[in-house]
């Protein structure tokens, strides 16, 4: 890369095209000038460097003519001059592919959504359903959890308060006055201990034999103050000792023992279970009460419960559902029944029988196409036979096939009563009127005789058994149609293979019909019999002799043809 220079050399006049300006405020596009002669001084490096790749020269000029160009384009799509139109149209077309893809986004959400919902809450199916069945039906999750949790005394709320406020718990060890280690007897034991401990204290502090007790160091103290204050307080003193002695009933000391052994008797009154107004009596009680308590919000016997309350709930949750699923079972039931009537009422009506006819006509239809066949309905035309619309379809064989226009007529039935010789005599009538080589009778499963084959044949025609509602029998559907078609093939190449020898039966035919002509001639000449008698003679020798050597040629092309089809009867005939 060129290091940038500190005095670049001037850039050399550069002109601009015309035709590549764009038309400013200042005037349009005739008003510019051809050319613009610039003048430039570069200091940027990074375009110094560029430029510096290029030959001083032509070459460097049209580089940088083109770098302005780029720029000047640039700084105008910067500006926000753009095509409006090109912007309308690619936002019309970008909102259209949104609408688009939202539209299909909002078509596969609902149906996924649907799915989903009735994945859970379809009332004969749901998971939901199917888990609510599980959860509260009888001898369910949730009576089972109840039961293990709150039920009868191995539940779990009953070990745990037996466990905590049982007669071997911690607590009511505890409390038991006949624990040794219970907190009754350590209150005791405590409170006697401190009694005593005070008593004595008491005792020694107000006895003489004591030379450190309060009573010895007061007596001690009035003494060695004033000696002569000790008898005239002798008096005094020996009342002051009378307070203090036991032997006094009403000395302060005695009735301070009374008082702690009052106390020492509510204490133990109010730990005793003996008393009826005691702290742990009424604890128990408490205790009693709560688990009584506890006992009725998880009873079902009574009302107010609330394990009654909540069985209550679920029961008629239970009931709602069940009223839903009826409801619903209802409707289903309803329309059931509503679409069996107009299926009744179809089978019975000629309706139903059309509707068999298009059914049949639609499976022909896809089949032929699949091997390039051409399948036409034909029920409600008439054929060759005048007034005749025998022949519901006719499938006319394709170009690829063996038999090119092979044709084979289609008959579908569906009454009732409906025989096996009144169809043969059907399908040859269809076959006649549609000019078709080759017949197949479809009967429906639900009219067919009694006892005969799904799939049968008589010379060249088929006859087949086929039920709409049941897949399983389109095979002989299939079945027979390929059979005809193959009866067409093998039909068409004997008309083949005997085409020289129908034409002459044509011929021979033709011959007879013309000579039958000239009996219209005979009997206008009888009636002058006088005059055109040996006009008569002559037209009927010779018309005798035609005669005689057409039946003749007839005769012999019969025999052959009845040798023909005995052979093939010996060989593929039923």
């Amino acid at each position: 890369m060129v290091a940038p220079q500190s005095h670049p050399e001037p850039m050399c006049a550069m002109s601009t095209n015309a035709e590549s300006a764009p038309a400013t405020a200042a005037g349009s596009i005739e008003e510019l000038p051809y050319s613009i002669v610039l003048e430039l001084t570069v200091d940027d490096p990074d375009t110094i460097a560029e430029l510096a790749r290029h030959a001083e020269g032509d070459e460097r000029e049209q580089f940088a003519a083109r770098a302005l160009r780029i720029g000047v384009l640039a700084l105008r799509q910067a500006r926000g001059a753009i095509d409006g139109d090109a912007i309308r149209h690619e936002g019309g077309r970008l909102i259209d592919t949104l609408k688009s893809a939202l539209d299909t986004h909002a078509e596969r959400l609902n149906d996924r959504i649907a799915s989903e919902l009735k994945t859970y809450f379809d009332p004969q199916g749901g998971r939901l359903q199917d888990r609510l069945d599980r959860l509260l039906k009888k001898d369910g999750e949730l009576e089972a959890t109840l039961l293990r949790h709150v039920g009868s005394e191995d539940s779990a709320l009953c070990k745990t308060l037996a466990g905590h406020f049982g007669d071997d718990s911690p607590l009511m060890r505890m409390l038991s006055p006949d624990q040794s280690e219970g907190l009754l007897a350590a209150l005791r034991e405590t409170l006697e201990g401190q009694l005593q401990t005070q008593r004595d204290h008491v005792l020694k502090q107000f006895s003489l034999d004591n030379a450190e007790g309060a009573l010895t160091r007061f007596i001690g103290e009035l003494t060695r103050r004033d000696g002569e204050l000790t008898r005239g307080l002798h008096g005094k003193i020996d009342e002051v000792v009378k307070e203090f002695s036991l032997d006094e009933e009403n000395s302060a000391l005695s009735r301070l023992v009374r008082n702690v052994d009052a106390a020492q008797k509510t204490i133990t009154a109010e730990f005793s279970l003996d008393g009826e107004e005691s702290a742990l009596s009424r604890l128990k009680r408490l205790l009693e009460n709560t688990n009584k308590s506890i006992d009725s919000h998880l009873s079902l016997d009574d009302e107010q419960s609330a394990l009654a309350r909540l069985s209550r709930e679920l029961r008629k949750l239970l009931d709602d559902q069940g009223e839903t699923n009826r409801k619903f079972q209802e409707e289903v039931r309803t329309t059931l029944q509503a679409m069996a009537v107009r299926r009744a009422e179809a089978e019975r009506s000629t309706r139903h029988g059309v509707e068999f006819e298009e059914a049949v006509f639609q499976q022909v239809q896809g089949e032929s196409q699949r091997v390039g066949d051409e399948a036409e309905p034909t029920g409600t035309t008439t054929g060759l036979i005048k007034n005749c619309k025998v022949g519901d379809v006719v499938v006319k064989l394709g170009p690829e096939s063996a038999a090119p226009d092979g044709r084979v007529v289609i008959e579908a039935k569906q009454v009732e009563g409906y025989t096996l010789a009144e169809a043969r005599a059907e399908i040859e009538r269809a076959r006649k009127n549609r000019q078709a080589e080759v017949g197949l009778f479809v009967f429906s499963r639900r009219t067919a005789p009694a006892g005969i084959e799904p799939l049968l044949r008589y010379g060249n025609d088929v006859f087949v058994i086929w039920d709409v509602d049941d897949v399983g029998s389109d095979l002989y559907l299939k079945t027979g149609l390929t059979l005809a078609r193959a009866l067409c093939v093998r039909s068409h190449a004997q008309r083949q293979s005997q085409a020289a020898d129908f034409t002459t039966i044509d011929a021979a035919i033709l011959e007879i019909e013309k000579r039958v002509t000239g009996f219209e001639e005979i009997e206008r000449w009888t009636e002058t019999i006088q005059s055109s008698g040996e006009k008569i003679l002559d037209k009927l020798r010779k018309a005798r002799k035609a005669l005689e050597q057409q039946v003749a040629v007839l005769r012999d092309k019969t025999a052959e043809l009845r040798q023909l089809l005995a052979g093939d009867a010996d060989t593929g005939g039923p």
